[in-house]
């Protein structure tokens, strides 16, 4: 019997050390990592290349439940497809096991209510972002340049002055410059 570790992480700027301590302190002797994949994505190279690593008699561990799947029938069907091949799953943060009958109805229980946690997420986010534009806020970074930055991007252009030029001078990026000008244009 190994303990096979698999982490994930939804960006690629997150960093999974958290779940690799865990899994490592759990036994594992190997552990796969998908990194900037989301569990809603079907496509985790790493998750496949564990799934195909396992025998009969190891034991899949991962940290936390939504680890290894975003919603209930994939988590299901995964952990379905492991017992038919001997392999039992183990969850460190809920502390799930699949080994023997309560362990799975457990499981399934559990994947339920997580998948039921982001459902409810999600609307309460959607209607937030509804509210807010329903009183005239828009979501994201506000403009880090603003109309006098565009004026002297305009009076810049009619001097004859290149984007690179531009940007040097306002200190932004070429990009920056392109989109005050597009805006300029756009809006008369």
């Amino acid at each position: 019997m190994a303990i096979i570790g698999y982490a994930r992480v939804s960006t690629a700027e997150q960093d999974p050390q958290l779940q690799h301590d865990a899994l490592e302190a759990a036994g594992a002797l190997r552990v796969f990592t998908d990194h900037g994949a989301s569990g809603a994505n079907t496509e985790r190279p790493q998750l496949a290349a564990c799934l195909d690593h396992l025998r009969a008699g190891d034991v899949l561990t991962v940290w936390k439940l939504d680890r290894l799947g975003r919603n209930t029938a994939d988590v299901l069907r995964v952990v379905d497809d492991l017992h038919e091949r001997g392999i039992d799953f183990r969850s460190l943060t809920e502390g799930l096991s699949t080994e023997g009958a309560m362990g799975r109805a457990m499981l399934t229980i559990m994947a339920a209510f997580a998948q039921l946690e982001r459902d409810v997420i999600r609307e309460r986010t959607m209607a937030g972002l509804a509210v807010a534009a329903a009183n005239g806020r828009l979501g994201g970074r506000r403009p880090k340049f603003d109309a006098t930055h565009a004026a002297k991007a305009r009076e810049y252009r009619a001097k004859g002055m290149s984007a690179p030029e531009i940007a040097k001078l306002l200190e932004m990026s070429r990009a920056s410059v392109y989109r005050l000008l597009a805006d300029t244009v756009a809006r008369s």
